[in-house]
């Protein structure tokens, strides 16, 4: 199904079953496969293929070179495998990124949330789940499994472990090594990723109070720096650091973790 006001390139190749929105640009040289549905005014360039089951929210622009939704790189992965990927909208996802859909082990779905910006060559593997206002910078990639909080960023030519979390507005350096989860606020770098400082820059991007960034870097300091062990240090920051969202939302991270956390 295709909307009036789309716009295909005659060398485009188009499933007749695909759902196209109003205001959908296709470019030449495009595939797009039956189960893809794409909401109004995104913006394909040239060159991409969208293939499985897909659902492209409305603004999302979509680069020279991008394969979205092909198979998993998951040995027990079947192509007959009830999978998909869903993106959500205003997405930027530039040249030769790839992203795969989920498999029936992790959950059958990889999703991004809203205002994401994937750079070139970037990679979202299976199961992933990438929240809102994230940045991935160019080759960065994506293990199985990992999580990217809101406002988070990967930097260029950094690996994320599967299974790994990255909180809300954590940075992480470029070229780095990412095997244990990256705490909310943090900044971290390194081969393996270590914890640095807070993200000050970040923080102040979001209108996060004088008194909450003081009380944050109290808390990494307890945190990472005391000698406690994570659950003594836990339990000084909720004894002697007044509650807020953020520090609320840094001791669950922390109680939660999985793999641990970066050190």
């Amino acid at each position: 199904m295709v909307m009036e006001n789309t716009q295909i390139h005659k060398t485009a190749i188009i499933d007749p079953c695909a759902k196209l929105g109003d205001g959908v640009s296709i470019g030449p040289y495009t595939v797009v496969g039956p189960n893809v549905v794409i909401d109004d005014n995104v913006k394909i360039v040239s060159h991409c293929v969208l293939e499985g089951k897909i659902t492209v929210g409305a603004g999302t622009q979509i680069y020279s070179g991008a394969v979205i939704g092909s198979d998993p790189q998951d040995k027990k992965h079947k192509s007959t495998d009830d999978v998909e990927l869903i993106i959500g909208e205003n997405n930027v996802i530039r040249e030769f990124v790839t992203i795969n859909p989920g498999t029936v082990d992790g959950g059958a779905k990889t999703v991004l949330g809203d205002n994401n910006l994937l750079m070139a060559y970037s990679h979202v593997a299976h199961d992933c789940v990438i929240g809102n206002n994230c940045v991935m910078a160019n080759s960065g990639t994506l293990a199985g499994h990992v999580t990217l909080e809101d406002n988070a960023v990967v930097g260029g030519l950094s690996a994320v472990h599967q299974f790994v979390r990255l909180g809300r507005l954590a940075i992480v350096g470029g070229c780095s090594k990412v095997v244990q989860d990256i705490p909310p606020f943090s900044m971290c770098d390194g081969h393996p990723a270590k914890v640095f400082n807070i993200n000050i820059i970040g923080l102040k991007r979001a209108s996060i109070s004088l008194d909450v960034v003081k009380d944050l870097k109290r808390a990494f300091k307890i945190l990472f720096r005391s000698g406690l062990s994570k659950t003594h240090a836990i339990e000084k920051i909720e004894n002697e650091i007044s509650s807020s969202p953020e520090i609320d939302h840094l001791i669950f991270f922390a109680k939660t973790t999985k793999r641990g956390l970066c050190s």
